[in-house]
């Protein structure tokens, strides 16, 4: 009898072979230079995916500043609205506290003036007031007639503190009252330098130091600190001038006696900084001045000044960003009471989106219903005339766009030559001739000529591609030939009509050019309105939210299409 039992030995010498095994299994595979052959594919499959990447990356930047950014840029242009609060925020921050029943008190004024006069030395107030008039009519002519009188507001109380004492009229006193003193050391050495330079006749490049202001008055004449430092850093940079050689803004004065008279003596007198008998003396004498209504003076600018429109609107639009231009491109407006409808005699925007829609529609329909039998003509022809009818389509491409609609006004106007030929044949009466241009017809007709090349093109690559052989084979079968078409032929061929359709409807609903010229009154599209806010009111926002729509729908429309045939569906040979 054979032994078949296994020693102990055995056993052990078969678990370490097997271990071995396991372990060379386990094992990673190396790569000729020594590295995983996992890594080393990753590391190969990186460096393809990056070679690619710069292959495109011209296109993609391409891309992405012609197409993406002035995309993103017109959507954030539709609701921002910094201008407001960045040109007057001391007034859109005391407007925080106004409960919008009465005119607001003397501290808006007081903060209106402040913003005002900066921005009239800036430049900038018109631009806040066509921001504004865009939504109250007259704010435009208010701001620019104002901008010319608001430095006058405060004179009064700068003539009482220089009678009081002519050191308020020294530019020097300011600079030493509320300067710090860092700034103060800085532009010692910066005059000194310049006028060392000067006298040598040298170069002298190094800009002055940039105003900076101590930290007590700062505490101390809140208002008049603020007032100052607008003053100093505006005619720095308008008119490259120096605080230490221009007297102070009147509207410094009336912060400064606005400042005195809200802070109590002892205050005052606890100050120990540059100019504290100045400040000590005037605030004594303060009481005695005589007080000015800023409300009158605003009065006397502009009678708009003291009623509550323009404080409505101005507080309706002081937030940074705004929906007042999507609003107003659906015939919406923001009031103080909410959103609202705008005037029925000012609801345009609404009409002009349900036009731009049906006569894109209009156009692509009527490209669809031409352009079809051209292609199918087109396609089954000899290639040598179809070759020769092909440049007849593609003919309109090498004619400008003006000359081609500048024909049809041509042919279309009650003098033209479709009206002539009507009342020669006696179709039409010589005092009863059609209007054919200058509204929907005119628009329609001229662009359904100009945009059908775009619809021929698609439906005879897509018709090149079908094989004859199809609907010979169902006439063999015993079709007819409508049948023959509708059953075999036409299916074949929606691919070139539904990309035929995109491309004459997106074209269509953003033209501006032609509906401009021969649409008149009722045959222009949104696109038009968009151009004359770019162009000629200069309402970009507006411009921007009507675009942002228009877009919307688009795309909108574009997701039903794909719903409905499916975009998959759509070719182009």
């Amino acid at each position: 009898m054979t032994e078949s039992a296994t020693s102990p030995d055995d056993f052990a010498a078969t678990a370490q072979d097997g271990a071995q095994k396991k372990g060379a299994r386990q094992a990673p595979v190396l790569a000729a230079d020594g590295r995983p052959l996992k890594a080393s594919l990753n590391r190969a499959l990186r460096a393809q995916k990056m070679r690619a990447l710069m292959l495109i990356a011209p296109l993609l930047i391409f891309i992405l500043v012609t197409f993406v950014a002035p995309i993103a840029d017109m959507l954030f242009r539709s609701v921002e609205n910094q201008i407001v609060s960045e040109t007057f925020p001391r007034t859109v921050m005391s407007l925080e506290e106004w409960d919008t029943d009465g005119l607001p008190g003397e501290d808006t004024y007081a903060a209106l003036t402040y913003d005002f006069v900066e921005a009239a030395e800036r430049r900038l107030h018109t631009r806040v007031g066509s921001r504004l008039n865009y939504e109250t009519t007259g704010m435009s002519s208010i701001f620019r007639k104002s901008g010319r009188d608001v430095g006058d507001v405060g004179e009064a109380y700068a003539d009482q503190f220089i009678a009081l004492d002519p050191a308020w009229e020294d530019p020097a006193t300011w600079v030493t009252l509320l300067g710090s003193q860092d700034w103060l050391r800085d532009q010692a050495e910066w005059t000194a330098d310049a006028t060392e330079a000067r006298s040598a006749d040298m170069v002298f490049d190094i800009s002055e130091p940039r105003f900076a202001l101590a930290t007590a008055p700062r505490v101390l004449l809140p208002e008049t600190a603020d007032a100052y430092r607008s003053f100093a850093q505006t005619i720095a940079d308008v008119d490259q001038d120096s605080p230490t050689s221009e007297e102070p803004w009147n509207s410094v004065y009336l912060a400064l006696y606005r400042d005195l008279m809200r802070t109590d003596a002892a205050t005052i007198a606890a100050y120990d900084g540059p100019g504290r008998d100045l400040l000590v003396a005037a605030d004594a004498a303060v009481d005695g001045f005589e007080a000015v209504d800023l409300q009158a003076l605003y009065a006397e600018m502009d009678d708009g000044w003291v009623e509550m429109p323009i404080w409505e609107t101005f507080e309706a639009f002081s937030d940074p960003y705004t929906a007042g231009y999507f609003l107003a491109a659906v015939d919406l407006q923001l009031t103080p009471d909410g959103i609202e409808a705008q005037p029925e005699n000012q609801r345009v925007y609404i009409l002009l989106f349900q036009r731009t829609i049906f006569m894109s529609l209009m156009i692509m329909g009527m490209c669809v219903l031409l352009g079809y039998p051209i292609a199918f003509l087109l396609s089954n022809l000899s290639m040598r005339a179809s070759n020769l009818l092909l440049i007849l389509v593609l003919l309109p491409f090498w004619t400008s766009l003006l000359v081609r609609t500048s024909a049809w006004k041509v042919l279309l106007q009650q003098e033209g030559v479709i009206n002539d030929i009507l009342v020669w044949i006696g179709l039409v009466a010589d005092n009863d001739r059609l209007a054919l241009i200058n509204n929907q017809f005119g628009t329609i007709i001229a662009m359904t000529h100009i945009l059908l090349p775009f619809m021929i093109l698609p439906l005879y690559s897509v018709m090149k591609t079908i094989p004859p052989t199809y609907v010979r084979a169902a006439k063999s079968l015993g079709a007819t030939n409508w049948t023959a078409f509708w059953r075999v032929y036409f299916p074949q061929s929606i691919p070139g009509i539904g990309a035929g359709c995109i491309l004459v409807f997106i074209l269509s609903i953003g033209y501006y050019i032609t509906p401009e010229l021969v649409g008149g009154r009722t045959g222009t599209f949104i696109s038009n309105r968009i151009a004359f806010h770019i162009s000629t009111s200069l309402n970009w926002g507006l411009a921007a939210a009507l675009g942002s729509i228009l877009l919307a729908l688009v795309l909108a429309l574009y997701w039903v299409y794909d719903r409905i045939v499916g975009i998959d569906n759509v070719k182009l040979g």
